[in-house]
C-alpha cells in the first residue's frame, strides 16, 4: 500500500478549492417564473409579465442567511425556462420585460449588492438549458448566445465566488439537444472571474449524488479524475478506454469514491470535493402549500454535521415568496440554525486543558492545533502513521462534541480514527470513525471526564491535524 499512499497525497487542493470548502454552508436562492406558476421546471413559455416581486428586499434574505451561519449565496439567475434575472442584452425574456420596477430593475444587481453590503459571498446559477431559446441545439450558434450571457454575469456584479452549473439537457423547441462546449464555458469563466469555483458540471466542486442531502460515512476529496464527466450529460454516452479500472462506470452517487481500493490501478487523480445541496422545502421554488413543510431544526443539523462535518460543503436552498421575501417560517428556521450552532461551538473546551502526544515530527507539535488554520499544525515523522493525542484537564467537563480538521495543504491522509474517553477509571472508546479530511464534526453522548484520547489507527502517511475543538 505504501507507494500508492505517497501518490495519493500528492494530490491537494487549488486556492479557490480552499477558498470554498472554508465558507462551509452557503445557500442558494431558486427565484424565476416558476415562482408564479407553482412549478419546479418552467417550459420558456411562461411571459414576463406574471414576474413581479412587490416587496422584493434582497438585504432581507442576506440578513436570515446570515444568521444561520452561512457565508455565501448562490442566486438562480437563469433557471431552464430561459427568463433571465437581469436585463441580458441577449434576449427578450428577461426582467426589463416584465412588471418589476416598471421594467427597470436588476435582482441579480440587487443581490449581489446586498451581499456585499452584508459581507456575504455572491454566486451565481446558470441552467445550460435554455427552454425559450429558439438557437438551443444548433452547436455553436447557442453557445455564443450561452457565453455572451454567462460573460454579463461575470462581468457586471463583482467578484463570484460560485458559478453553478447542473447537468440537465432536454430537447429544445426543434427536437434537439445542445451538446455543451463545457471547456469554452471553463474558459470564460477562468478569464473573468479567476477565482471562482466551477460546481457540479465543472472541476472544481462535486456533486455529492443526491438532493436529499444524504452524505457518505466516508467522503474522499481526491478521486479518479474522469468522476469531473459523470454530471456532463454530453459525455456520458463516451467509451472507456479498456483499462480494467476505466471500465467501471464511476458515478457521484457511489459510496465509495476514494478508497485506497477504488483508486488502486488509477493514474489520474484530483482534488474534487464534495457539496452536498437541498432544498429547506420539498421543492426547490416557493410553493405556499409547503409553508407547513419547512424541515425541523433536527432533520437540518443532521445534515450540517454530516456534510459541513462529513467533508464536504452544505448548500441549503431558501426559496423567496412571490412577494420577493423569504417566508416568515423559513426565516425563523434559519435563526434556530444559527442560534444552535452558536450555542453549540461557542467555547473551545481545549483552550483550558493539557495536550500532549507520543509521536510528533519537530516543529509539529501537538500544540500547534489550537489555532486553527494551516500556518501550524501537527504532523508525525514519516512512517508513524498511528499516533495516540492525549486531551487532560483538571476538573472533568461534559463533553458533547468535537472538531478533527486535517491539514488538507498536504492532502487527505487519516483512514481511521478512534476517540477514547477516561470513564470508571479507565478509557472506553465513545466514537470510531473514518475520513477526517477538511472537517469532522465528532457528536458524542455527552461524557463526564477529565481524560480524552485520540488515536489515529490507519493513514495513508504521516498524519496531519491542524485543529482540534471540544464542546
Amino acid at each position: 500500500m505504501l507507494d500508492i499512499d505517497k501518490r495519493l497525497v500528492q494530490v491537494t487542493p487549488s486556492v479557490r478549492q480552499i477558498n470554498n470548502q472554508r465558507l462551509e454552508f452557503y445557500s442558494f436562492v431558486h427565484f424565476t417564473v416558476n415562482t408564479y406558476t407553482g412549478k419546479e421546471w418552467g417550459d420558456g413559455t411562461e411571459s414576463p409579465a406574471i414576474f413581479n416581486p412587490s416587496k422584493m428586499d434582497a438585504t432581507q434574505w442576506v440578513r436570515a442567511i446570515k444568521a444561520a451561519g452561512m457565508r455565501g449565496l448562490i442566486l438562480t439567475c437563469k433557471h431552464h425556462d430561459g427568463f433571465c434575472l437581469w436585463p441580458s442584452r441577449y434576449t427578450n425574456h428577461n426582467i426589463a420585460y416584465s412588471p418589476y420596477k416598471n421594467g427597470k430593475g436588476d435582482i441579480v444587481k440587487e443581490v449581489s449588492d446586498a451581499c456585499r453590503e452584508g459581507g456575504i459571498q455572491f454566486g451565481v446559477y446558470l441552467s445550460p438549458w435554455d427552454r425559450n431559446n429558439a438557437a438551443y441545439g444548433q452547436g455553436t450558434l447557442y453557445d455564443d448566445y450561452f457565453v455572451n450571457q454567462l460573460i454579463e454575469l461575470l462581468t457586471n456584479y463583482g467578484q463570484v465566488f460560485s458559478v453553478w452549473f447542473d447537468g440537465a439537457c432536454g430537447e429544445g423547441r426543434n427536437g434537439k439537444r445542445q451538446v455543451y462546449d463545457w471547456e469554452r464555458y471553463y474558459h470564460v469563466i477562468r478569464t473573468f472571474q479567476p477565482d471562482a469555483c466551477i460546481h457540479v458540471c465543472g472541476p472544481d466542486v462535486r456533486w455529492c449524488g443526491n438532493e436529499a442531502g444524504d452524505t457518505r460515512p466516508s467522503e474522499w476529496s481526491v478521486v479518479p479524475e474522469r468522476l469531473r464527466n459523470t454530471e456532463r450529460i454530453a459525455n456520458q454516452s463516451q467509451t472507456e478506454d479498456n483499462n480494467e479500472f476505466r471500465q467501471r462506470k464511476l458515478k457521484s452517487q457511489d459510496q465509495d469514491l476514494g478508497s485506497r481500493e477504488i483508486l488502486k490501478g488509477e493514474q489520474d487523480l484530483v482534488w474534487y470535493p464534495a457539496e452536498v445541496n437541498t432544498s429547506i422545502r420539498p421543492g426547490w421554488f416557493y410553493h405556499e402549500e409547503e409553508d407547513d413543510q419547512v424541515r425541523s431544526l433536527q432533520e437540518l443539523i443532521r445534515i450540517y454535521y454530516n456534510s459541513v462535518g462529513g467533508n464536504a460543503t452544505f448548500l441549503l436552498n431558501i426559496p423567496p415568496t412571490k412577494e420577493g421575501l423569504f417566508h416568515d417560517n423559513d426565516v425563523e428556521r434559519l435563526q434556530e440554525i444559527g442560534s444552535y450552532l452558536n450555542q453549540v461551538f461557542k467555547t473551545n473546551l481545549l483552550e483550558t486543558a493539557e495536550l500532549s502526544s507520543d509521536v510528533y515530527m519537530k516543529e509539529y507539535n501537538i500544540e500547534n492545533v489550537r489555532t486553527d488554520d494551516y500556518q501550524s499544525f501537527y504532523r508525525t515523522e514519516d512512517g508513524m502513521t498511528d499516533p495516540v493525542i492525549n486531551i487532560t484537564w483538571k476538573e472533568k467537563q461534559i463533553i458533547g462534541h468535537m472538531i478533527l480538521k486535517e491539514n488538507i495543504l498536504c492532502s487527505q491522509r487519516v483512514e481511521k480514527f478512534r476517540i477514547e474517553a477516561a470513564l470508571d477509571d479507565c478509557f472506553q472508546t465513545v466514537y470510531e470513525g473514518t475520513v477526517i479530511g477538511y472537517k469532522r464534526i465528532v457528536p458524542l453522548v455527552p461524557v463526564h471526564t477529565d481524560k480524552i484520547r485520540i488515536r489515529i489507527l490507519d493513514a495513508r502517511v504521516a498524519p496531519t491535524l491542524s485543529f482540534i475543538g471540544v464542546y
